[in-house]
């Protein structure tokens, strides 16, 4: 899929692993919302609550290298305006990160 701009998507190739993935953990928050219901011990709640985060952080790294490996690369080499904005988007992105 394009962007406005025309340009598609560095996750493009792997978007089925993308899905894939983010369906498991659509799977595993459902079983921690369960875990919940039944009133299961905190401590084992709290370690698939980690796994969860672990796996949510997998894609978002996934994506992120993506994103440096297609758009930025591709904007640093037309350069300009266009390729200080990729950079600048790809650090806060990696500031968020890092916070979360």
């Amino acid at each position: 899929m394009a962007d406005s701009n025309g340009n598609t998507h560095g996750y493009v190739h792997d978007k089925e692993r993308y899905l894939a993935r983010l369906k498991r953990i659509e799977g595993q928050a459902r079983g921690i919302h369960r875990m919940i219901e039944e009133d299961k011990y905190c401590i084992d709640i709290l370690t698939q609550i980690s796994a969860l985060t672990s796996a949510l952080e997998g894609v978002a790294i996934g994506l992120l290298d993506e994103h440096m490996k297609h758009c930025v690369v591709d904007a640093a080499r037309e350069g300009g305006p266009e390729a200080e904005a990729k950079i600048k988007e790809a650090s806060d992105a990696i500031a968020r990160l890092v916070r979360s």
